[in-house]
């Protein structure tokens, strides 16, 4: 598609930061020999990736649509949310701050799932790009956002696993690529679907910032879970804010 050819190079290059966060959320658990509270990264995480829902993300995804196309766009938002749920659920990819990450067995399968996860956030880096700049930088910024903890999580695992170092780091970084695949499989979406592409990545965002990263933040409650929650939210509605004042 010619939309797409046109912005190609800023949307591989935000497709490469949200992999790299895999990475860099990996070699942050490596560098310690237990990774002891990400509560309060997770609970941080968890602020901006519901408050980028409710400011930016579901509000662009219905953005124009008429009327009788709007419950098929909150389907889509519906069907993202479950689908990761089902997902999430079946194969273990949540961020983890308790003891059960160093419990389960490790499976290929969820190397699998996390690689089909983002995937499919890459389409929707590069589709919010198509519809605006600004949204596309937003989805980068929540995907980085969740996936430093779940990037420290897999390290967990697969460091109980007994695997080493530089294979964890691998996989983080096979893992990290489809993001970049994701983002140029949006080259033959049609710019009519950019839309419910958003709609779709928006739902599986509503489920990881409020079921799966907010949930988990709280399993230890403590009063700095809630301010870490707040500051997240907050630091994107200064985001949004500001991008409002430039736009």
């Amino acid at each position: 598609m010619a939309e797409f050819a046109e912005a190609v190079l800023p949307i591989l290059a935000l497709a490469a930061v949200a992999g790299a966060s895999d990475v860099l959320g990996g070699w942050l658990a490596l560098r310690r020999e237990h990774f002891d509270d990400p509560r309060y990264i997770i609970a941080f995480s968890s602020g901006i990736v519901v408050a980028a829902v409710f400011f930016e993300l579901l509000p662009e995804a219905v953005a124009g649509v008429a009327e009788e196309s709007l419950q098929g766009q909150m389907l889509l938002v519906a069907a993202g949310f479950f689908s990761f749920y089902v997902v999430e659920k079946g194969l273990m990819l949540h961020a983890c701050g308790e003891p059960e990450c160093t419990t389960h067995a490790y499976s290929p399968t969820m190397v699998a799932g996390m690689a089909a996860d983002n995937v499919v956030d890459g389409v929707g880096i590069a589709a919010g790009y198509l519809l605006d700049p600004a949204v596309g930088i937003i989805v980068t910024l929540v995907v980085v956002a969740h996936e430093i903890p779940q990037g420290i999580t897999s390290a967990e695992l697969l460091k109980h696993a007994s695997w080493k170092r530089r294979n964890i780091l691998i996989v983080l970084f096979i893992a990290g690529s489809a993001y970049v695949v994701g983002a140029s499989l949006a080259s033959v979406i049609s710019p009519e679907f950019y839309q419910g592409a958003l709609a779709f990545v928006t739902g599986t965002f509503i489920y990881i910032g409020a079921a799966d990263l907010m949930g988990e933040a709280h399993r230890r409650f403590n009063a700095l879970v809630m301010v870490s929650v707040m500051a997240g939210a907050a630091l994107m509605l200064a985001l949004t804010s500001v991008e409002g004042l430039i736009g």
